[in-house]
């Protein structure tokens, strides 16, 4: 095993010295030595994402954690560099997609309100820290710059067959390594710095996964004992490739005593005041940053009406009757305790909440909600029955559009006999979804009235009333 320490994200290696990262990790690259990265996305893109002027366009959620994880990715590349270490990426496919800028902007008013989303053309190579400009192109045929260093060339050499560039490196900042045969266009490049031994090294393409490299046994895929033996010589040559580069470097480690105030210079101390001033900024912008998380983990618990069960289950109804417009609270006294009880304008309700992972909600929690029914009665301060509704998350680990009818027909025909209202959580959610778009008054009120209304399975108002989002492009933030 090589005594270096090494990690890979977005590529992987049949090698035991050499440690796997997701690249939607959030591992620090500090306690590695040498660093493999390829900015690949795919991961974010679905079958379901839509497409905007051809591209796909990711929705909220898929948007804030690409930009997350490029940003993280940018940012300990360029902090493990610095520290000394070799940063070794290879370039893939420019991948481009249209990402949700946060900005909205509306027109009109009531049910005729539209919601406009903007959007900004985002791409992988966001994560890479160096300013490429790369406009896709492909091919086999390139040849080393003729500045190169020898211990990139030696590297080359033995692996060149297995690289194919799938970018062009546009920009006049770029130190071009590796350029194609003709044209002289840069699709690798070298970054040295000017304060420690860390190299960035840019490649083209590289091929981890020939058909030779991957079995399947037992339905898992596995590594052959070629890509085992191959790992074992390309970590090696990558290892001596890292010892030539630090060689290569006159830069000394600074000892402690030359950091000393005694031989700070006048801009040097300038510098350290303002980054002391850009420090505070920062952590003014990660307080500001860490608010905004924990309002977002608030709004997002609504989501637990399409998978949860239990407390969590329960909470999430809550929050979606009171964004709907109605008072609601779990009710626990000495002798009784209610899921929620909640009313409005058009009536008192109580509800039992039941998910179940693989089927319908059963029979069985009616005769829990009509023992509430009358415990309810009986308090003084009552003088007519409380509307029963039964809230059931049935297939909560199915997704929706796949699950079966929620409840069963044996629930259906109790309910009709005992004015129960059946809701479904995940129409309760798309209900409070529409609601919070479009933020009619008329809408909310209507829903209310299903709820209160219906014997048996509630049926929300259309969500035709509700404006198509629509796509355009945006300045991004």
């Amino acid at each position: 095993m090589s005594e270096k320490r090494i990690v890979t994200i977005g590529c992987e290696l049949a090698s035991d010295a050499v440690k796997n990262v997701p690249f939607r990790s959030k591992s620090s690259l500090l306690d590695w030595d040498i660093v493999l990265f390829k900015p690949k996305i795919n991961d974010f893109i679905g079958y379901s994402t839509r497409h905007f002027q051809g591209k796909p366009s990711l929705g909220d959620t898929e948007s804030f954690r690409l930009r997350e994880c490029c940003e993280h990715w940018r940012r300990e590349i360029k902090e493990a560099v610095g520290a000394g270490k070799t940063a070794i990426v290879f370039l893939p496919e420019l991948t481009s997609v249209y990402i949700d800028t946060g900005e909205r902007s509306y027109s009109g008013t009531g049910r005729n309100r539209k919601t406009t989303r903007h959007v900004s053309e985002y791409n992988n190579y966001r994560a890479v820290p160096a300013e490429l400009a790369p406009v896709a192109a492909n091919g086999t045929e390139m040849k080393l710059a003729s500045n190169v260093a020898p211990p990139l060339a030696t590297f080359w050499s033995e692996f060149r067959t297995m690289f194919a560039y799938q970018v062009l490196l546009t920009s006049e900042k770029v130190p071009a390594s590796i350029m194609t045969r003709t044209g002289d266009k840069a699709v690798g490049a070298l970054y040295r710095t000017k304060t420690s031994s860390g190299s960035l090294v840019l490649l083209p393409d590289f091929d981890f996964y020939p058909d030779d490299f991957l079995e399947f046994k037992v339905e898992q895929r596995a590594w052959t004992k070629k890509a085992i033996a191959f790992a074992n010589r390309f970590v090696s040559a990558i290892v001596q490739l890292d010892r030539t580069l630090r060689a290569e470097s006159d830069i000394t480690p600074e000892p402690n005593w030359a950091a000393s105030d005694t031989y700070l210079l006048a801009p040097e101390r300038s510098l350290r005041s303002a980054l002391m001033a850009a420090e505070l900024d920062l952590e003014k912008a990660q307080r500001a940053k860490e608010e905004i998380v924990e309002r977002l983990r608030g709004e997002s618990l609504l989501r637990g009406l399409l998978f949860e069960k239990g407390k969590p289950l329960e909470s999430a109804i809550i929050d979606g009757l009171r964004k709907l417009g109605f008072k609601a609270e779990p009710f626990k006294d000495d002798g009784s305790e209610f899921d929620v009880v909640f009313e409005s304008e058009e009536g008192r309700l109580i509800g039992e909440a039941e998910g179940k992972d693989n089927k319908a909600i059963n029979v069985d929690k009616l005769r829990q909600l009509q023992m509430n029914i009358h415990e309810d009665l009986l308090s003084e301060s009552v003088s007519t029955p409380a509307k029963p509704v039964l809230f059931g998350n049935s297939y909560r680990l199915v997704t929706p559009s796949d699950r079966g009818e929620p409840f069963t027909e044996k629930c259906v025909a109790a309910a009709a006999t005992m004015n129960t209202a059946l809701v479904s959580t995940p129409d309760l959610f798309l209900a409070v979804q529409n609601f919070v778009e479009c933020q009619d008054l008329h809408f909310a009120a209507a829903c209310r009235s299903a709820i209160f209304s219906t014997t048996g399975r509630v049926v929300f108002p259309a969500p035709s009333s509700i404006a198509v989002v629509a796509d355009t492009t945006g300045a991004m933030t």
